[in-house]
């Protein structure tokens, strides 16, 4: 048997962050047994399906490095195919016209409400002879679900789950206006697709019951089910857009790269030994569905944060030069002047500063923050500490441009002896010249390491910067 599983996101937003591991989950658990994922995208919701959410989706799992096979499925297209299966099941006795009022459905909800119980269907088409319907109603299609026993899903995570089959009414297959609901569609999509294992969220637990209920009113084999906890936030409650319930594409705007977030993403709620880093062929040798916790996971920024800072460390230099490049155009052009590209000069500026650069930063934004040295403009905004500590400096920075001018190879270790040289000559501390050097050079108080700095920034830059520094006054 060739191992099938499908993604099958609402095109209603974005790619939920919850979403993504689902398509994580589904996508390695294919590729562990050498099975094949597939992506259905479930349009029926005409309203609210947009082309801008599928592209949003296509996109974040494209981004995450989550492949699909074949083609994409659009279940709104496949509604006569839907409608087929509901008149079949008509036929053989499996499912009835239903002429329910809205007045009578809305009784019944009251009655539910009244009674403190959940609001069930009650029956009353179920062995009526269509002779007797009302003139002018269109009816619905209800599957002829069983009264007695019970129905049982064998879930890969949640173990065995029993329904009682009198606390589950006859659900709705086809509309009046001739569409299928959604718990039709998707047994039938999921059958025609071959999918041998569904893996969602277990928030469609009961639907698992459900769609099981007609899998079995067709004659078809059900699929195996996995039902995963959702993601809660840190203080356990349902993950919320204060908890970073963002999309996908959010994450990759805040600067996180995609395979840390992969990481971050299959750890929540799957474990394997204390392991945390796992490459992608790590993650698909050691993916099962067994090792799947029941109890939701909990998302704490702080550990993709200190996650996403390891991948940039361990990242090749190029690869994030051209990430940067690619989050340049989300980023607010104003704050870092950069407009949508890198120059050749700045690129290759970022290669060779950035070995010090991916030491201190856990997000690629942050990393341009802190490679800000290299883009600012002359003469340099100082922010208001560097300020402080250039003035507190400036006194002992006299001089020093002189014997940076006399420094013809102009390296990290050639300029840092002529600092530590005026340092010495006028008796202070190699920190009290470096502090206010780093405010005139950086026009921040912190960056990597000075005399890299100096060294990437090059002999004229260095002097100009300081010049425009340390001069008396404005020039006229």
């Amino acid at each position: 048997m060739t191992v099938i599983t499908r993604f099958a996101p609402s095109p209603t937003g974005f790619l939920h962050i919850g979403g993504g591991r689902t398509a994580l989950f589904n996508w390695l658990y294919a590729k562990r047994h050498g099975g094949k994922m597939l992506l259905r995208i479930e349009d029926t919701d005409r309203e609210r399906s947009t082309e801008a959410a599928i592209q949003a989706i296509l996109d974040g799992l494209t981004w995450l490095g989550l492949d699909w096979d074949g083609d994409v499925v659009y279940q709104f297209s496949r509604a006569a195919r839907h409608k087929e299966v509901a008149e079949s099941l008509l036929a053989s006795g499996r499912a009835y016209y239903c002429y329910a009022s809205q007045q009578e459905l809305e009784e019944m909800r009251e009655s539910a409400r009244r009674e403190g119980r959940p609001m069930r269907y009650d029956g009353r088409w179920r062995d009526r002879d269509p002779s007797e319907a009302p003139e002018g109603v269109k009816p619905v299609i209800r599957l002829k679900a069983p009264t007695e026993g019970e129905t049982v899903v064998e879930d890969e995570v949640q173990g065995r789950v029993v329904w009682q089959n009198k606390d589950l009414d006859d659900l709705v297959l086809l509309r009046s206006d001739g569409t299928p609901t959604y718990m039709l569609a998707v047994v039938v999509d999921d059958h025609d697709m071959n999918v041998t294992h569904i893996i969602r969220g277990d928030d469609h637990l009961t639907n698992g019951a459900r769609q099981t209920q007609i899998y079995q009113a067709l004659g078809w084999d059900v699929p195996k089910m996995a039902h995963i906890p959702l993601i809660h936030g840190p203080d356990g409650a349902k993950l919320s857009k204060r908890h970073g319930a963002l999309g996908v594409e959010a994450y990759r705007s805040l600067g996180y790269l995609p395979e840390a977030l992969r990481n971050y993403l299959v750890r929540l709620g799957w474990s394997h030994g204390d392991q945390e880093i796992f490459s992608t062929q790590e993650m698909i040798d050691a993916f099962d569905l067994g090792s799947i916790g029941r109890s939701p996971a909990r998302f704490d920024f702080a550990k993709l944060e200190n996650l996403n800072g390891h991948y940039m460390r361990q990242s090749d230099d190029e690869h994030l030069v051209n990430a940067l490049e690619g989050l340049l155009p989300e980023l607010d052009k104003d704050e870092h002047h950069l407009g949508g590209t890198l120059t050749p000069g700045l690129r290759q500026k970022l290669l060779v500063a950035m070995p010090g650069l991916k030491e201190r930063a856990k997000t690629l934004v942050e990393l341009l923050d802190s490679a800000y040295y290299l883009y600012a403009k002359r003469p340099l905004h100082l922010d208001e500490k560097a300020a402080s500590l250039l003035a507190d400096g400036r006194a002992r920075l006299d001089g020093i441009i002189a014997k940076l001018e006399a420094v013809s190879d102009w390296t990290g270790p050639n300029v840092e002896a002529v600092v530590r040289e005026h340092a010495e000559a006028i008796g202070a501390k190699l920190g009290q010249v470096a502090q206010p050097l780093r405010a005139a050079l950086t026009g921040r108080a912190t960056s990597p390491g000075l005399f890299d700095v100096m060294a990437v920034l090059g002999r004229d830059e260095t002097l100009s910067r300081l010049r425009d520094q340390l001069k008396d006054a404005p020039a006229a």
